[in-house]
């Protein structure tokens, strides 16, 4: 294998190819990262077993196609520490020499014959929708996950996919968030049970995408997802265990009291309220009622706080009470000047906040004092 290339594109792809290496691992193989070159293309390839990921990488120039192991732990800093443009790689199987300018290594290489099998995207049965919208979707879901071993079956985001749709959910419990937007079925292709995508595994999709607009390829097998965009393929299984029917969480909308907010002023308020906070003491008390909504925090030895914001409700008052952090993972993925509503019956019922965009949050109430 012998092969020149731009050193900083390989390192953003080496950089998120390397994010699903194990840290420790009964096979020591995988602490490397794969790099197959043919005269035409030069990929990525790192699997933990669980996760695996393929990235096309651009700038080679090809002088002798093979492939190649980089270890991690080595080849990771030389591609951060040098200032090289452009790099020289070549290996015989046993070794791996890199050249810069005025520097040189010598690094030792394994068999890649022994590295396990990293597939290409080869489904014919797939929703297509847009990276744009994927990212949202994990981005607006994947905080409310739960990280808790005991509770494993919330430990990823819930995907369903119809003929049209692609919905998200993730809970653990104590809130859920929703995200929902549109998506091609391709060749009948439709979620039938439930499609739990490990929240590791999302995270690395969001990292992979990046913010380019293109098209997003999403298929389901059994115990095993894949999703491809122009450059990367990202494989997973799925997480075992039963969802809960997350549609039961929503409260009726009978009978409830819908709130127009800013996400900007209202996220500043929370933040205010907050400061006085404790882990023994952290619900703050939102109360809706004669143009303004009052927030009061008590936290005991570190103090009281009392925040108001004018909001356009003068109805009869409600108050309820809430973890702050709650309300702020959600008005942290919303843009500032975005506005939403406040869905709202009495101390007892769930919050539930939504967008005009196919964005719900529920955030179940604290017990009053």
């Amino acid at each position: 294998m012998k092969a020149s290339c731009e050193r900083e594109k390989l390192l953003q792809a080496f950089q998120t190819a390397a994010s699903v290496v194990p840290t420790r691992s009964p096979k020591p193989i995988l602490a490397n990262v794969k790099l197959e070159l043919t005269a035409e293309t030069a990929t990525l390839m790192a699997t933990d077993l669980e996760i695996g990921i393929r990235i096309d990488v651009g700038g080679f120039d090809v002088q002798t196609p093979g492939t190649v192991l980089l270890p991690v732990g080595r080849f990771g800093p030389l591609l951060r520490e040098s200032s090289d443009e452009r790099l020289h790689l070549e290996s015989d199987g046993q070794r791996t020499m890199v050249r810069g300018k005025q520097s040189e290594f010598q690094l030792p290489s394994e068999n890649p014959d022994e590295f396990p099998l990293v597939r290409a995207f080869e489904e014919e049965r797939f929703h297509r929708l847009s990276a744009r919208l994927f990212r949202e979707l994990i981005r607006r879901t994947v905080f409310a996950t739960e990280s808790e071993s005991s509770r494993y079956a919330l430990g990823g985001v819930l995907i369903e996919l119809t003929e049209k749709t692609i919905v998200g959910v993730a809970t653990d419990g104590r809130r859920l968030a929703k995200q929902e937007g549109p998506a091609e079925s391709v060749a009948g292709h439709q979620t039938t049970e439930t499609t739990v995508i490990p929240t590791r595994a999302v995270q690395l999709t969001e990292r992979a995408l990046g913010d380019s607009d293109e098209e997003v390829l999403l298929s389901v097998g059994e115990n095993q997802v894949q999703v491809k965009s122009r450059r990367t393929t990202i494989y997973s299984r799925l997480v075992e265990g039963r969802y809960p029917k997350w549609r039961d969480v929503f409260p009726r909308q009978s009978d409830v009291t819908k709130i127009e907010m800013t996400v900007g002023p209202f996220h500043s308020a929370v933040r205010q309220a907050a400061i006085v906070t404790t882990e023994e003491r952290r619900g703050i008390d939102f109360t809706f009622g004669e143009g303004k909504l009052v927030l009061a925090g008590h936290g005991a030895e570190m103090g009281e706080s009392h925040v108001e914001l004018p909001i356009s409700y003068d109805g009869a008052e409600i108050r309820v009470k809430l973890d702050p952090r709650f309300m702020s993972d959600f008005l942290r993925v919303l843009e500032p000047e975005q506005t939403f509503t406040v869905n709202l019956r009495d101390s007892e019922s769930a919050v539930v906040c939504s967008t005009d965009d196919g964005y719900s949050y529920v955030i179940m109430p604290l017990s009053q004092d």
